[in-house]
Order: structure tokens, then sequence, then C-alpha cells
């Protein structure tokens, strides 16, 4: 019983990272459409700070800790090859989180960005996401 519990919140967490990760880059592109100092610029940068702080940050820790919890539950699990591009797609998704935060701060600071690279990235996560539930739920290897 305490395996699914566990795996509740696992999904609670990363729906609630992956939702974060679809909109930080929006917040971004939004704040690049202004000047540091403006209203938007400033509200855009108070939004996403929050996100970070109230969401994103908590969200990928507590994926990364109930994920482990459940392979410590389930320890078969590690035998499974679907796990291991699961695993390393998170890897890339956590990777991705540092650098729209990076990204961000530097927007933050009024450097250039490319807009276009933002807006391109932007689709990276669901993308990530939609292989992931496949290999969860198919389980194909």
């Amino acid at each position: 019983m305490l395996y699914l519990w566990v795996k509740a919140f696992h999904l609670v967490f990363v729906i609630a990272w992956m939702a974060g990760l679809l909109i930080l880059p929006r917040y971004k592109l939004h704040q690049l459409n202004s000047a540091p100092g403006e209203p938007l610029f400033e509200t855009m940068k108070l939004a996403s700070g929050k996100l970070r702080k109230i969401i994103l940050t908590p969200g990928i820790i507590l994926v990364w800790v109930l994920g482990i919890t459940l392979l410590v539950l389930n320890p078969g699990l590690m035998s499974s090859g679907w796990l291991h591009a699961k695993l390393l797609l998170v890897l890339v998704l956590s990777g991705l989180h540092g650098y729209f935060v990076a990204l961000g701060k530097k927007i933050d600071r009024g450097e250039a960005v490319s807009a276009k690279r933002l807006k391109l990235l932007n689709e990276l996560p669901f993308v990530l996401m939609i292989v992931i539930v496949i290999l969860v739920i198919v389980k194909p290897f």
C-alpha cells in the first residue's frame, strides 16, 4: 500500500513540475518583449521567481526523492529496459530545468537571450514527457 501512495504523490509532483517547465519559458518570452524596469518585465520577473520557488524547485526535488523511493521499495524495476530509458530522459529533463533557470536569471539581469531558441526549447519538455509516459505505461522493452 505504501508503494501506491508514493507512486501517487510521485505522479502529482511530476504534473506540477511539468506545468512549471511548460510555463516558465512563456513567462520569460513575455519578459523579453519588454525592457528592464518596465511593468511587464518586472511582473514576469516576479512571477517566474515565484514559479521557481513554489512549484519548480519543490517539484523537481520531490519527483526525484519519490522516484528513488519507488525504486527502493521495488528494486526489481531496475532490471527493466524501459526504466533505464525513462531515467535517461528524466536526467535530460532535469538538465533542461537547470538550463531554463539559468537562462531566466540571464533575462532577469537584462542580458541578451535568443527568443527563437527559447520558443523552440519551450516544446522540448512536452515532447520528453510524451516519450516518458509511453515508456512507463506501454513498457515497450
